[in-house]
């Protein structure tokens, strides 16, 4: 029955990988495989177990017990992701993002190189990498009229966001799922990553601005007077991000699990939403021909734009992981994996590479599995690492590459042959400047 439960999670893996070739939306293989994993366990009566970090082994335990813990710590995650998304989509209902077009002044390709990039590093920091890339490359529509200009300067975002979202708890579903998982902290994450991180950023977009793309001056487009400003939008936008980087802030002083600050940040950017919209609420009738913005508060438009078939996915997909760690299936293959490569930075510089072709998710959620060491292990850093940046060697490989790729209609083979090689040779440096940090500056 093992057998048939991980070519389910192969078949199902598969499907996910190939969504666009297959049309098929990765929150059903995810959703299926997850319910047919756990039916066969359920059938069949199969023994399940739960890992203890401590002892290092595994502890028998009842399908209820263990079915029950997974979908507590799913939920954790899922809440959490809500949470962020929904004031991001209030920030963005006062148009407050569109603030960060007031700070680009120069005309210059490489200093506007520089200047999205940067801006992609840092707010991926805070609203995560795949908000950060939808974000910019919606800021870059407006400044960089080219195409052909403007889709060089999409992949050198995408791989500045995702160097960004690494470092952070908040910037990346993986790291988040490693900070929410408790295996690694915000202080220490930062201390690993952080370097690691912007050497992974500074290495492509050095190369990148020597290239004759990005030589010269841009067109200056005219004003968009379509777009409206609030006169909100700019105290918005810092409210929203200040209440994003109090979650961990809440969470260092309060030791409660991360989605509780989220819910506090929450009610704080939507208290303030509600007052500057000064919105007529009437629950028992709405006027259909009234303006969105009169007859629906700011909270209840921007819940309406959360993507709810990403929520599914990654419930379906860190239940199903859960299974084959529940089984043991994960602790045993780690095992055998230590045993023929003894070198955990390899295995993990492996998995990186995975992950450019592999969706990082469950990659991660196998590896939670895997590994057993403590909270704050140099391994779960190096993960976060790993994971993080890997996908930007293909334009596929991480959210953020998916949504540049259709916001600029970017070619997969173009982006093979044009950023793949500058992601990688910043996916190495970062990667060794992180064993340099580890081996020398943390173990004297």
């Amino acid at each position: 029955m093992e057998t048939i439960i991980i070519f389910l999670f192969i078949f199902g893996y598969l499907a996910i990988t190939l969504e666009h070739s297959l049309k098929v939306d990765k929150l059903i293989p995810a959703l299926a495989m997850m319910a047919l994993m756990w039916a066969i366990i359920s059938l069949n009566h199969l023994p399940v177990f739960e890992v203890n970090s401590q002892l290092k082994e595994l502890t028998p335990s009842h399908i209820d017990e263990i079915l029950l813990h997974h979908l507590g710590k799913t939920a954790e995650i899922i809440i959490f992701l809500l949470g962020a998304m929904t004031i991001v989509e209030i920030i963005d209902y006062f148009n407050g993002f569109y603030t960060i077009k007031n700070f680009i002044k120069t005309k210059s390709k490489k200093g506007l190189l520089w200047i999205f990039s940067i801006l992609a590093f840092l707010l991926s920091a805070i609203i995560d990498n795949l908000t950060a890339t939808i974000v910019l490359i919606t800021i870059l529509q407006k400044v960089v009229l080219k195409r052909e200009t403007r889709i060089w300067f999409a992949g050198l975002i995408v791989v500045a966001a995702n160097s960004g979202g690494a470092w952070s708890p908040i910037g990346d579903l993986t790291t988040t799922m490693l900070w929410i998982g408790n295996k690694v902290t915000t202080l220490n994450l930062v201390s690993y990553v952080l370097i690691p991180s912007i050497i992974c950023l500074l290495i492509p977009v050095t190369v990148a601005s020597f290239l004759p793309v990005f030589k010269g001056e841009i067109d200056v487009p005219k004003e968009d007077e379509s777009i409206k400003f609030h006169k909100h939008g700019a105290t918005m936008l810092y409210l929203g991000l200040s209440a994003i980087i109090f979650v961990p802030v809440f969470k260092t002083l309060t030791h409660l699990p991360p989605y509780v600050g989220m819910m506090l940040s929450l009610a704080l950017v939507a208290t303030f939403a509600e007052i500057f919209s000064k919105a007529k609420i009437n629950i028992t009738s709405l006027d259909i021909e009234s303006d969105k913005h009169q007859t629906s508060s700011p909270v209840q438009s921007s819940l309406s734009k959360i993507e709810l078939p990403s929520i599914l996915f990654f419930l379906g997909i860190l239940l199903a992981v859960s299974a084959l760690e529940s089984l043991g299936l994960l602790f045993n293959f780690a095992e055998k994996l230590n045993s023929t490569i003894p070198n955990t930075d390899v295995v993990v510089s492996l998995l990186g590479i995975a992950s450019a072709v592999i969706d990082n998710v469950p990659l991660v959620a196998a590896s939670m599995g895997m590994f057993s060491m403590g909270i704050d292990d140099p391994i779960w850093h190096l993960i976060a690492y790993s994971a993080g940046t890997g996908g930007s060697m293909l334009i596929i490989g991480s959210a953020a590459g998916v949504v540049a790729m259709g916001m600029e209609k970017i070619d997969f083979f173009w982006y093979l042959r044009r950023i793949a090689w500058l992601a990688l040779i910043g996916f190495i440096g970062g990667f060794l400047t992180f064993i340099l940090i580890r081996d020398i500056i943390f173990n004297q």
